[in-house]
């Protein structure tokens, strides 16, 4: 395994983030922990998690369980693991259903945190990050909210996740002027058929020295040889299945190409990313140890400027940063 610094930080954290959403729904709990150790045997040292993980996670639901943060506090418990591993968490979604149970009120963080302080039986957060922007809460309220958890140890560092490029320059503003650290990562959904944070975000990252930690690598399995899959008689999802229908000359390429130069189409999807020096570490969503095993591959793919070009054309970006990409 491979490691790089967390943005301008100086923690160091694998290339591949171990993402434990399927937790809870998709995944049991002995298998979570089968998919931790194997995680943690092959260097994995970063690994996500949300206090809504495992839970009904959609707004219209009444409260979310936080069932992911529980398997891993059970494995850390264990022993021998939390001094091992960066374990990050996320605050924002409803949790209950009063009206202050969510989003990004000091009220909220901190009981929030303390909460899933609880589920992961541990007593600090290594990487604590608001799962969306709020902006009806101001950032002052916000900071001093995470000031506090950073003096009393249970938060190490803070980040931020589906911000938009002037969400991070007005968070990070608003934090220098508090001599506060600020944003130390951002997490963001990106992979070759999702480039729209090539025009700000990225630059926002690269200008603040955030880690970009990108999400749906693969494209929710779009990425993964899907076509190959649904020859060998798999079945996906209609809304999949639908995708599939839109973007099926250029995923017939792009598996055309993946065979060509030999490698697995979820190897090339992740590979593309950690070329990018502005990727600190895609997440990665394994339901079983085969899963992850497969994903590993991916830190040691070279992809050629030529691959690389012809990754391009088939899923073009927007067309470089802003406002050159549309401006002129």
């Amino acid at each position: 395994m491979h490691y790089k610094h967390l943005g301008r930080t100086g923690l160091k954290v694998s290339r591949l983030c171990l993402g434990t959403m399927n937790f809870g729904e998709l995944t049991n709990e002995s298998t979570s922990f089968e998919i931790m150790d194997a995680a943690l045997d092959a260097g994995i040292n970063y690994f996500d998690t949300a206090d809504v993980y495992g839970g009904p996670n959609s707004p219209d639901m009444e409260k979310g369980y936080g069932i992911s943060e529980e398997y891993i506090g059970r494995w850390l418990a264990q022993g021998g693991r939390r001094e091992r591993i960066v374990l990050a968490t996320k605050v924002y979604q409803p949790m209950e259903t009063g009206p202050n149970d969510r989003h990004l009120s000091a009220y909220h963080i901190r009981k929030a945190c303390e909460e899933s302080l609880r589920r992961l039986q541990t007593d600090h957060i290594d990487l604590y990050q608001m799962h969306h922007i709020d902006r009806s809460t101001p950032w002052e309220e916000i900071w001093q909210a995470m000031e506090v958890l950073v003096r009393q140890g249970k938060v190490i560092y803070v980040g931020s996740s589906n911000f938009a490029g002037w969400d991070i320059a007005t968070a990070q503003s608003t934090a220098i002027a508090r001599s506060f650290m600020g944003l130390a990562s951002e997490q963001s959904l990106y992979n070759l058929t999702a480039r729209t944070i090539e025009l700000e975000v990225i630059p926002a990252c690269r200008h603040f020295g955030l880690g970009l930690v990108p999400w749906s690598p693969i494209g929710g399995g779009l990425l993964g040889g899907m076509l190959r899959k649904a020859a060998e008689g798999r079945r996906a999802k209609p809304k999949v299945t639908q995708q599939i229908e839109r973007l099926r000359p250029q995923l017939e390429a792009y598996e055309s190409l993946c065979r060509d130069i030999g490698e697995k189409p979820s190897d090339v999807a992740l590979a593309w990313l950690l070329r990018n020096p502005a990727v600190t570490a895609p997440i990665i969503g394994p339901r079983t140890v085969e899963q992850l095993k497969e994903n590993l591959r991916a830190v040691d793919v070279v992809l050629s400027d030529d691959v690389l070009e012809q990754l391009d054309k088939i899923w073009p970006g927007p067309g470089g940063e802003a406002p050159k990409a549309y401006a002129w």
